[in-house]
C-alpha cells in the first residue's frame, strides 16, 4: 500500500477559521472552503484577497487559517 501522501488533505475535518476579527470554528473542511470560495468569487479588492488567503490556507490544509497579517502593524 501507498502511504499517505505529503500533499493530502488533512484528514481531520475540524478548521478554525478569523476573518475580519471574527473567529469560527467549522465541523466540514469542505463547508468552509465553499463558503470562502462563494465569498471570494462575490467580491473584489482587498475583500477579495482576504477570502482568498483563507480559501488557499483551506486547501492546503491548515486547521487554522486566518486573514491577519502581521505586517500590518508595520505599515503605520
Amino acid at each position: 500500500m501507498l502511504s499517505l501522501s505529503e500533499l493530502a488533505m488533512n484528514p481531520n475535518r475540524k478548521v478554525t477559521t478569523v476573518c475580519y476579527g471574527k473567529k469560527q470554528e467549522w465541523d466540514d473542511r469542505e463547508e468552509a472552503q465553499a463558503y470562502f470560495l462563494e465569498a471570494m468569487m462575490n467580491s473584489d479588492g482587498a475583500e477579495h484577497d482576504r477570502y482568498s488567503g483563507i480559501y488557499i490556507q483551506l486547501q492546503n490544509g491548515l486547521d487554522y487559517c486566518t486573514d491577519e497579517d502581521d505586517d500590518e502593524e508595520d505599515e503605520s
